[in-house]
Order: structure tokens, then sequence, then C-alpha cells
């Protein structure tokens, strides 16, 4: 068994994907990330958690399930490599398919992971085995959080990913 699995860490929270639906759950919907058929990770709609507090009853709410087959435009609310096999969540809200907002780990405050936002994407890993940890982070907390001396970490957290 690799270490590491190395093949997911192209997909990041925030990033638009396509998706192609493989079966419907009372929850949601189980899909393929097109690119990822045999990658090993699983991604799933949660319908009922994307939905349910803006549709008026259960038929109404099953009506925005996906039909089985069909290919969608997606983004990728969260992904957790903790063991495999890779679980993506993702997120086909207009809303969140024009700008996806979630909390930063550090403050809590709200942060745009869509391209142009101010989020960094942290994988963590261990160096005893396998699996890794995400965590969003606003660049301003995490540079708060690298030791004031070292002036050059935190300036890389400020400006990393920005174009020059």
């Amino acid at each position: 068994m690799e270490r590491f699995e190395t093949e997911s860490l192209a997909l990041m929270p925030g990033q638009k994907v396509q998706a192609t639906v493989l079966s419907h759950h009372p929850w949601g919907v189980v899909v393929e990330i097109v690119g990822y058929k045999n990658a090993g990770l699983s991604a799933s709609i949660d319908m009922i958690q994307q939905f349910s507090r803006t549709t008026s009853g259960h038929d109404e709410l099953l009506a925005l399930f996906p039909p089985i087959g069909s290919q969608i435009d997606a983004v990728i609310e969260q992904i957790h490599r903790w063991h495999p096999p890779v679980s993506v969540r993702l997120s086909i809200r207009p809303a969140d398919l024009e700008s996806l907002a979630w909390s930063c780990d550090f403050c809590g405050e709200p942060i745009t992971l869509s391209p142009g936002g101010d989020a960094l994407v942290l994988d963590s890993r261990s160096n005893d085995g396998p699996g890794s940890h995400t965590l969003i982070s606003h660049r301003r907390c995490l540079a708060e959080r690298i030791r004031p001396e070292n002036h050059g970490e935190r300036a890389r957290a400020l400006k990393i990913g920005k174009m020059h």
C-alpha cells in the first residue's frame, strides 16, 4: 500500500468539476467525478443538506435530484483523506457554483474558496502513516500563526497563489 494516496491531491475545495450521477439514495446522490473513475474515491451530493430548507416538501426535493446517468457541474465542498477511500462532498447549489464560501478553520469567519477568493487549502500529513487532513484558512489567519521572526514564511503565506 502506498503511504499516501496521491491522485486525489489534484482535487481541492472550491474547485469546479464535472460529475456523472451513478445512483439515488434517500439523502442524495452518489456521483463519479469525471477523470477520476479509477482513483479510488467516493463522491456524493447531500441533497437534503443542500436543498431541504428551500423546498416545500419531499416531492419538490426529489424533483431536484439530477437524473441517473446525467453529467452535472459541481463544486468540491470537502475532501476527507483520513483513510481509504477518499471521500469527496460536492455541491450543486447555484450560489456555490458561482462562488463557494466556507468557514476558516482558525477564526471561523466566512471565506471564499472559489478562484479570486482569499482561502488557502492546507493538507496536513503525519510522518507515522497514511492519511491526511484538509484545513481551510484565510491567508492572514495562517500568517498570524507563524512565528513573528519567521518573516519569509509569513510573507509566503500572504502571497501564495496570487499573481505577481
